[in-house]
C-alpha cells in the first residue's frame, strides 16, 4: 500500500491562507448589496396602505405607476408598476410589486375616450387595478345599436386595456317612493328614523343602543320620495347631514316622518348629475344629532372621520330599505350612465347590494365615513353592483365636517374589531379601516 506524503509546513501555510481568504470574504462588503433589497411583504391596515401608496405614487409618477389595491387574502398592499426597477423600490418598502402593461395615465385616457364617444345609457366603467384594465359594464338594456356603439369603442381601445362585462340588472338611482300606506323601513328602523330592536339579533358588545334622532341609514321623506340619511355633519357650526344629490333634487325639504310629517331639514346644496351629494341643514339650529350609523340590530356605530376608498377595502352599507349589508370596493373613479342625461363620475364601485330607498345611505368602514349610496343594478336577493359618492369629496365641496356640532361622536359601536396601532393588523382586519 502506498501512502501520500503531505508536507506539514506547506499544509499549515495553505490552511492559514485559506482561513485568511475566508475571513476576508466575510469582512468585505457585498458590492452588489442594495438599499432596495426586497423585504417580506408587510400586512397593512387600510389607512397605512393608503399613506404608503400615496408616497410610492409620488416617487414613481403616474406615467410609470398603474394603481394599487389591498389583497384581501393577506392584507398586502399591491402596487402596479411598469418596470422591474420601480418594482424593486416598492418591494423595499414592504409592498408587493406587479409589473403590468398599462400605466395609470393610459387607463385614465381610456376612460376619457369612453366618456366622450360611448355615452350609452345603461353602462358603467371603472379602473380595476387587480386586472390593470378598464372594466366596462353593460346592463340588460344595452342591446342592438347601443351595444354596437359601445363595442365599437372598446374594440379600438383593445382587449389589453378594456374588459366588457354584462350586468344582469338595470342601472338606476336608488331613491324610492314615500309609501304612506304603512311603510316602516327595514327591520330595525321605524319611520322616524330611530334605531329600534331587530329580529336579526342583539347589537353585541359595545353597541350604542337606540339612537335619539336620525342617524346614518335612517329613512327620510320629501316630495313624494324616500331616501336615506348618509352622515350627520356640521357646516359653519350648524348641524346638517349628507345624502344623495338626486335625493336633494327630489325635494327642498325633508322629514323623518313618512307622509309629510314635521320638517327635519332644508336642502342647502344639491349636486346631481356629474356628482351625487346633497347637504341638508337641520331646521332646529340646536339639534345635536349623533354622528353614527344605524346597524339595524338595536345599535349604532360611531363615525369619527372620513376616509378615501381603496380597491379591496371591506365596507358596510346602511339604508332605509334593506338595512345593513357588507361587501368590497371593486373599482374607483367609476362613471355610471343612469339614462336621461344622468351621468355621474368619480364614484366608488362595490359589490354591496342596495335597493330603491337606500339612496343617500351611509357606506362606512370601521368608524370612517366612505361613501353615499347613489345607484346601481340588482337587488339584495340576487346581488349586483352599487355605486357610491365619495364622502371626502362631498365634505370638501360643502365645507362640512363629520360630527355632531359639539364634538359628540360617541356612542358604542359593534361590528368588526379594531386594528391595533401601527401598520400591522390581524389577518381579517386589513380590508377595514378599523
Amino acid at each position: 500500500m502506498s501512502h501520500r506524503h503531505v508536507n506539514k509546513r506547506t499544509g499549515v501555510v495553505a490552511g492559514a491562507a485559506a482561513v485568511a481568504i475566508t475571513g476576508a470574504a466575510i469582512l468585505l462588503p457585498d458590492a452588489s448589496a442594495s438599499t432596495d433589497r426586497p423585504t417580506a411583504p408587510r400586512t397593512f391596515s387600510a389607512p397605512a396602505a393608503g399613506r404608503l401608496a400615496t408616497a410610492l405614487k409620488a416617487d414613481i409618477g403616474d406615467d410609470r405607476a398603474a394603481g394599487w389595491y389591498l389583497d384581501g387574502a393577506n392584507g398586502h398592499l399591491v402596487m402596479n408598476v411598469l418596470s422591474e426597477d420601480d418594482a424593486a423600490g416598492v418591494r423595499a418598502k414592504g409592498a408587493v410589486a406587479r409589473v403590468v402593461r398599462n400605466s395609470l395615465t393610459a387607463l385614465r385616457s381610456g376612460t376619457r375616450t369612453l366618456r366622450e364617444t360611448a355615452a350609452v345609457p345603461g353602462t358603467a366603467w371603472s379602473i380595476d387595478p387587480t386586472t390593470n384594465k378598464i372594466v366596462v359594464l353593460a346592463d340588460r338594456t344595452v342591446t342592438g345599436a347601443r351595444m354596437a356603439t359601445l363595442t365599437g369603442v372598446t374594440d379600438k381601445l383593445g382587449a389589453d386595456m378594456v374588459t366588457v362585462r354584462r350586468s344582469r340588472g338595470e342601472f338606476k338611482r336608488f331613491d324610492g317612493f314615500d309609501r304612506s300606506d304603512g311603510f316602516d323601513g327595514f327591520d330595525g328602523f321605524d319611520g322616524a328614523g330611530t334605531v329600534t330592536g331587530s329580529p336579526g339579533g342583539d347589537g353585541g358588545p359595545g353597541d350604542g343602543g337606540a339612537a335619539a334622532g336620525p342617524v346614518g341609514g335612517s329613512a327620510i321623506f320629501g316630495g313624494g320620495a324616500r331616501c336615506s340619511l348618509g352622515f350627520n355633519v356640521t357646516v359653519q357650526g350648524a348641524p346638517a347631514f349628507l345624502t344623495a344629490g338626486h335625493c336633494g333634487n327630489d325635494s327642498r325639504t325633508w322629514s323623518a316622518e313618512q307622509g309629510g310629517g314635521r320638517p327635519l331639514g332644508t336642502v342647502a346644496d344639491s349636486r346631481f348629475p356629474r356628482t351625487d351629494f346633497a347637504l341638508v341643514t337641520y331646521d332646529d339650529p340646536g339639534a345635536r344629532p349623533q354622528s353614527a350609523v344605524g346597524l339595524g340590530n338595536g345599535g349604532t356605530r360611531p363615525i369619527t372621520r372620513a376616509a378615501e376608498a381603496a380597491v379591496g377595502m371591506r365596507v358596510q352599507r346602511s339604508g332605509s330599505t334593506t338595512g345593513l349589508h357588507d361587501g368590497t370596493v371593486t373599482g374607483l373613479d367609476a362613471t355610471v350612465n343612469y339614462g336621461n342625461g344622468d351621468i355621474v363620475s368619480g364614484l366608488i364601485q362595490t359589490d354591496v347590494c342596495a335597493e330603491p330607498g337606500d339612496s343617500g345611505g351611509a357606506m362606512f368602514s370601521g368608524d370612517a365615513a366612505v361613501g353615499l349610496t347613489s345607484g346601481g343594478s340588482g337587488d339584495c336577493t340576487q346581488g349586483g353592483e352599487t355605486f357610491f359618492q365619495p364622502v371626502p369629496a362631498a365634505l370638501a365641496a360643502t365645507g362640512a365636517q363629520i360630527g355632531s356640532g359639539d364634538g359628540d361622536s360617541t356612542g358604542g359601536g359593534s361590528g368588526t374589531g379594531s386594528g391595533g396601532p401601527g401598520d400591522s393588523t390581524s389577518p381579517h382586519a386589513p380590508m377595514s379601516l378599523n
